[in-house]
């Protein structure tokens, strides 16, 4: 079941997954605790099993508000069992029911084929987040359906 979580919750995941074991305070991101970041979870047998993180972002100005998706991330043992898509399918209808025009992410290489089945598009070149790995910019439009 896909729920609403406190930010310290996601950090045992966003260490696991994406910060390489790193101590749970190194895994803190500038705008956890903002008033209009949110944090989801799949929790499943009183568990967390995967975690995202959407923070206010108009990263494309030009084209109205947008939210960025941070941190997701499942534990190793429990992917490809949906629980990464229905995270992102919960943010994009209470996006859309407060007007967000688009969900933008910073998607890793290895992910991007993830999100494109669900409907991100890229028009950038694969870059490097030093000590993090390759990336493509990637955006979802909300408005269009």
């Amino acid at each position: 079941m896909v729920k609403f979580i406190l930010p310290e919750e996601v950090l045992p995941l966003r260490s696991l997954m994406l910060r390489n074991g790193k101590p749970l305070s190194d895994c803190v991101f500038e705008g956890d605790r903002a008033y209009d970041t949110f944090h989801l979870g799949f929790v499943e047998d009183g568990g967390i099993r995967s975690i995202a993180t959407f923070m206010r972002n108009d990263f494309f100005p030009d084209e109205g508000e947008g939210y960025q998706l941070r941190g997701m991330a499942t534990h190793p043992d429990l992917g490809g069992k949906g629980y990464g898509a229905s995270l992102i399918a919960f943010a994009i209808d209470y996006l859309r029911e407060y007007n967000t025009n688009y969900l933008w992410c910073n998607a890793r290489s290895s992910a991007a084929g993830f999100y494109k089945k669900i409907g991100f598009t890229t028009d950038s070149p694969e870059f490097d987040i030093p000590g993090i790995g390759f990336h493509y910019e990637m955006k979802l439009n909300l408005k269009s359906k």
